[in-house]
């Protein structure tokens, strides 16, 4: 599916809030409700929008210490071992590291635990871990 100017204008504004109404959408991109709700289920239909979700304040969920793991491999690791709620995100990364994970931790502690656990669990011998000290922007 190609997207147009009137598909970019609705995905802008549901970035702003997915939660706004068919009609303040419509109104903010010019269009009409039955277009922009035909084209919301056209988005979803094919996987452009993969799901509606929500962005929490880190510090008020108790989330607020965030480190970034780069991981170097000799095998494949399972799946499995990423669905930890702690790791928010994982991308394959070019250069001496193979993965790049994004973490979310209550505390040094956990944050400690976790590491020492998901070695063990999987193998690795090889990360590089970042504390992230302040956010600056964080998106979905």
């Amino acid at each position: 599916m190609k997207l147009d100017m009137k598909d970019h204008k609705i995905i802008a504004e549901l970035r702003k809030n997915s939660r706004q109404s068919i009609r303040d959408i419509a109104k903010k991109t010019k269009l009409r409700p039955s277009t922009v709700h035909e084209r919301i289920r056209k988005l979803e239909k094919n996987n452009i929008i993969e799901k509606f979700t929500l962005k929490l304040n880190n510090r008020a969920v108790g989330e607020n210490f965030i480190a970034f793991m780069l991981i170097s491999s000799d095998k494949q690791i399972e799946e499995i071992h990423f669905k930890n709620p702690h790791i928010r995100e994982v991308f394959g990364v070019t250069g001496e590291y193979d993965l790049l994970l994004k973490l979310k931790f209550t505390d040094i502690e956990e944050f400690n635990n976790f590491v020492i656990k998901f070695r063990n669990d999987t193998g690795i011998k090889k990360t590089q871990t970042m504390v992230a000290t302040v956010n600056i922007k964080e998106e979905l």
